[in-house]
């Protein structure tokens, strides 16, 4: 990892840090001496996130049959990795929602940001997957790394956007060119100082050019064809013109056919505005 990004993500960790009884909850799952009822417990203790949570359960972007009223029973019901990935992604998006930004429209910034992950989840279904909420997270976290830049090197976030925008370049490709890395480097490197699983670290780093992943290469190739699929059906992150271009083989490295692209978006459009009631705070996506 380059060492500025090191350096840039070692001052933004403070600001961009998420709640402690997430962290507690992403250390229990990764033990695997951690049972179901230890993650509910530590849950609980913070009543917010637990009626936060419950909300999104109880959605209709879930649509159960039944109304969910505890947490444990979200925990059987949804699944603990589940569960746990859901609240990684609601408090990633409230972090960032203290950090203010000029340079992007941050309301169409989380909506590219949870279309990709609707598509993303969509896209494991077909895959059948056995974790289709993880993709969704994966998705839905995906540009972080931008948040970073923008707040921290704003003068070459600036650049690299015009640049983007007056030679319709993607973004990424613009802010290497500025910058000598992108925000999927920034992403990634956050991902770790959080402590994440590194399904998320990589998905993170090669969304942009999935054949480089090495563990995960499927969910990576899901999550790139997500950030494509939603850059040219809905919107690109920062406002630019250009959706990111889809690498060659993505199609067939995540053993799908483009065929299925229409349905994709049809199904993913069916689920946006449920997901975006439930998911991104009231009255403004960020």
């Amino acid at each position: 990892m380059k060492a500025e990004v090191q350096e840039l993500v070692g001052d933004s960790v403070q600001l961009a840090s998420l709640p402690a009884v997430v962290m507690r909850a992403v250390d229990l799952l990764n033990n695997p001496n951690a049972s179901a009822s230890d993650i509910g417990q530590v849950i609980s203790e913070d009543p917010a996130l637990s009626a936060r949570l419950l909300k999104i359960v109880n959605s209709a972007f879930y649509g159960f049959p039944s109304r969910i009223e505890t947490i444990s029973r979200a925990i059987t019901v949804v699944g603990t990795l589940e569960l746990t990935d859901l609240i990684l992604g609601s408090s990633a998006i409230r972090v960032f929602a203290k950090i203010p930004n000029r340079l992007i429209d941050m309301e169409q910034f989380w909506e590219h940001s949870l279309y990709t992950g609707v598509v993303c989840r969509v896209l494991a279904r077909h895959l059948r997957a056995p974790y289709t909420e993880r993709c969704f997270v994966m998705g839905l976290l995906h540009d972080v790394g931008s948040l970073i830049l923008y707040r921290y090197r704003p003068e070459q976030s600036r650049r690299a956007l015009e640049m983007a925008r007056s030679e319709g370049l993607p973004l990424h490709e613009a802010e290497q060119q500025v910058l000598g890395f992108d925000h999927a480097e920034v992403g990634a490197a956050l991902m770790e100082a959080w402590r994440l699983p590194e399904s998320f670290i990589e998905t993170t780093r090669y969304h942009h050019h999935p054949s480089g992943a090495k563990q995960f290469r499927l969910e990576t190739a899901a999550v790139h064809l997500a950030d494509v699929i939603t850059g040219v059906a809905h919107s690109t992150a920062s406002g630019t013109h250009q959706a990111s271009p889809l690498e060659s083989g993505a199609w067939d490295l995540s053993g799908l056919s483009v065929d299925i692209m229409d349905t994709v978006i049809a199904e993913a459009d069916a689920q946006f505005e449920d997901a975006r009631a439930a998911i991104l705070p009231r009255g403004r996506a960020a």
